[in-house]
């Protein structure tokens, strides 16, 4: 950490946005979403695949997107798989998201055709 801190402070002032990936697990906490300097936290699919069912998930996304906003850090959540998801998210206020209700995950190839032909 004392390592970490410095470099990603560096990456701030040379413009760069950072985000910590798979919120909430493995080696993702509270104590490093509040000691790193990130701008976006992705909160881990596990926690978005059963929320519209799962009352823990809910409060899991709810915490997180709460204590992420009062840090002033976006919130994104991976595996957006439905409506009743995405509707979910909104009410509480999830500022992104990704996963195949969103859109469908497209090869680079295909993408940088697709600018060079406009």
């Amino acid at each position: 950490m004392a390592q970490t801190q410095p470099f990603l402070a560096t990456l701030k002032s040379l413009g760069c946005r950072l985000a910590l990936d798979d919120f909430g697990t493995g080696f993702s906490s509270y104590a490093y979403l509040k000691r790193l300097p990130v701008d976006y936290l992705k909160i881990d699919g596990q926690f978005i695949r059963n929320l519209s069912q799962d009352p823990v998930d809910l409060a899991m996304v709810r915490s997180i997107n709460e204590v992420a906003h009062i840090l002033g850090k976006r919130t994104v959540a991976e595996f957006v798989e439905s409506e009743a998801i995405m509707q979910q998210l909104i009410d509480l206020r999830v500022d992104y998201a990704q996963g195949f209700f969103v859109g469908q995950s497209v090869p680079l190839k295909t993408i940088l055709q697709t600018q060079r032909q406009a």
